[in-house]
C-alpha cells in the first residue's frame, strides 16, 4: 500500500512540475491527473483535447454554474431586479448537511438578489443557491425542474440535477463535455460572466456591523496565489470526497478563447505539509498546452487576389482580379503545414463557356473558391465554398461603349416606332417612284408610237 501511494505521489509531483513549464516548452496533456477532462475553443466548439469527456461524474459544486446561469437570465430578462431585497427562509436550509458549504446567512437576514448570487457562486453558499431557487421558482423542486429543462434545451444528454447547490447525490451527475457546453453558453450572459470572473466580493449587510468578504474557490483568479494564471477570465472549483477536485475555467490569450474542464483530480500533501490541488495545476498544464500548440491561421483573406478572370471590351484591361468575398480563418495545430490545404476555383464564365464582358463592378460575383484539407489519415475535409468577387470595377472601352449606346437607343419603343414610320414612308416613296416611272415609261412609249405613226403616214403619202 505504501509503495502504491509513493508511486502515485511521484507521478503527481511530475505533473506539478510540468504544469509550470513555459508556454513554448514541449509540454503535453497526456497522463492528465483527472478522471475526465476537455479543452475546447469557445467560439467554434473545436475540441483540442479530451480524456473520458463523456464519462458521468458527480456534478458537485459545478452545479452552481446552472443555478447562477438561470438567475442571471432572470435578471437580464427583467423577471426581477438585482437590487431586490430577499429574506432568507428556513426552507433554504432544510436539505443541507453538516458538510455543506455556507456563508451563514441565517433565516430572517435580508440581502439584495445580486449579493445572493455572489454568495451562491463566489462564496459557494448552498443556502444562497436554495434561496435563489425559492425566489425564482417558488420551490426547490420546481427550480430543479427548470435546471433540467435548461440542460435538455442545451443538449446536455449526460447531466441530471437533483438540487440547486451540488451537495452530493447519486443521481446528480454530469460530464466534462456537458460542463463545457453549459459554461460556454452561460458565459455569453453578461451578468454571469461578471460574477463568475470575480475573485473577491464584499457584502454589506444591514444586520451586521462588519462587512463580509467573499472569496472565490477559483484560485486561478487570485494574483497572490501559486495557482494564479493571468489569462484566466472566470471559472469555479469544487472539492468533495465523492467527486474529487474539479475545476471549470475560461481563459483568453490574445484572440484565442479556451474553456477547460477537469473533473475528479486530486490533492497532494507536500513534504512541508502544504497541499497542492491538482485540479488547478492540471488545468494550468492543459491551458498552457493549448496555447502553445494551437492558434488561428488565415487560410483565405479578403485582400488575397486569387486569380485573374479574362474579360471582353474592358477599358484598358483584358482581365479582372478576383478575391474571396469572405475570409477563412481556422483554429489549427501549429504542426499543420500550409501544404495540407488545396484551393480550387470555379469561374462561372468558364463553366458556361460564356465570355465575361465589361462593364464589371467591384464586388460582382465571378465564381467560387473551395478550400480542402488532407488529414493525416488521408481523409479530405472540404470547407464551405466562398464567393469569388471582382476586386475592382472595369469600364467598357469607347468603341464598344458607343456601339452599345446606339443599340440601346435603337431598341427603345420610341426609336422602334420612328424606324417603323420611316420604313413605311420609304415604302410609300418607293411605290410612288415606281408608279411615276411606270407612267413615264408608258407616256414615252405612247409618244414614240405616235411619232412612228406620223413617220409611217408621211412615208406612205410620199410614195403615192
Amino acid at each position: 500500500m505504501f509503495r502504491k501511494t509513493a508511486i502515485i505521489l511521484a507521478l503527481i509531483s511530475v505533473s506539478w512540475l510540468l504544469a509550470f513549464l513555459p508556454a513554448d516548452a514541449n509540454i503535453s496533456p497526456d497522463g492528465l491527473v483527472a478522471t475526465s477532462a476537455i479543452l475546447a475553443e469557445s467560439g467554434t466548439g473545436y475540441i483540442l483535447y479530451e480524456q473520458n469527456a463523456y464519462m458521468r461524474h458527480p456534478a458537485d459544486s459545478l452545479t452552481k454554474i446552472m443555478t447562477l446561469y438561470l438567475a442571471s437570465i432572470a435578471v437580464e430578462g427583467g423577471v426581477l431586479s438585482d437590487s431586490e431585497p430577499v429574506e432568507m427562509t428556513e426552507t433554504a436550509w432544510l436539505d443541507l448537511t453538516e458538510s455543506s458549504t455556507t456563508q451563514a446567512i441565517v433565516p430572517g437576514q435580508t440581502m439584495t438578489f445580486i449579493d445572493l448570487m455572489y454568495s451562491a457562486y463566489v462564496g459557494s453558499a448552498n443556502e444562497a443557491c436554495n434561496m435563489i431557487a425559492l425566489r425564482l421558482a417558488g420551490s426547490i423542486d420546481a427550480f430543479v425542474s427548470m435546471m433540467n429543462d435548461k440542460a435538455a434545451e442545451l443538449g446536455l444528454s449526460d447531466t441530471n440535477f437533483v438540487n440547486a447547490h451540488g451537495q452530493y447525490h447519486e443521481n446528480q451527475y454530469t460530464t466534462a463535455y456537458d460542463m463545457y457546453i453549459l459554461y460556454n453558453e452561460a458565459a455569453k450572459n453578461r451578468l454571469f460572466s461578471e460574477i463568475s470572473g470575480t475573485y473577491r466580493h464584499v457584502l454589506e449587510r444591514e444586520e451586521e456591523t462588519v462587512s463580509r468578504t467573499l472569496v472565490s474557490s477559483n484560485h486561478m483568479l487570485n494574483q497572490n496565489s501559486n495557482y494564479y494564471y493571468r489569462y484566466c477570465m472566470s471559472g469555479i472549483a469544487s472539492a468533495t470526497y465523492e467527486g474529487g477536485y474539479s475545476l471549470v475555467a475560461a481563459a483568453l490569450e490574445e484572440d484565442l478563447s479556451l474553456i477547460s474542464v477537469v473533473l475528479g483530480s486530486r490533492a497532494v500533501i507536500n513534504d512541508d505539509s502544504s497541499t497542492t490541488m491538482l485540479n488547478f495545476t492540471e488545468t494550468h498544464r492543459l491551458l498552457l498546452w493549448g496555447y502553445a500548440n494551437f492558434g488561428w491561421r488565415d487560410i483565405l483573406k479578403t485582400t488575397d487576389l486569387l486569380t485573374k478572370v479574362p474579360i471582353l471590351h474592358g477599358s484598358g484591361a483584358d482581365y479582372v482580379n478576383a478575391r474571396p468575398e469572405q475570409s477563412l480563418t481556422l483554429l489549427l495545430n501549429h504542426n499543420v503545414p500550409d501544404e495540407a490545404f488545396q484551393i480550387d476555383f470555379k469561374i462561372y464564365s468558364e463553366e458556361t463557356d460564356t465570355p465575361l464582358a465589361a462593364p464589371i463592378e467591384a464586388g460582382d460575383k465571378l465564381g467560387e473558391v473551395t478550400v480542402s484539407r488532407k488529414l493525416n489519415d488521408g481523409t479530405v475535409v472540404s470547407y464551405d465554398p466562398i464567393a469569388l468577387i471582382a476586386n475592382t470595377s472595369i469600364e467598357l472601352n469607347g468603341v464598344e461603349f458607343m456601339r452599345r449606346k446606339i443599340t440601346e437607343v435603337l431598341t427603345t419603343p420610341i426609336a422602334q416606332g420612328i424606324i417603323a414610320l420611316l420604313i413605311i414612308i420609304l415604302v410609300i416613296y418607293l411605290i410612288l417612284v415606281i408608279r411615276y416611272n411606270i407612267m413615264r415609261i408608258n407616256r414615252l412609249r405612247r409618244i414614240k408610237n405616235a411619232k412612228n405613226d406620223i413617220m409611217r403616214q408621211r412615208h406612205e403619202g410620199f410614195r403615192e
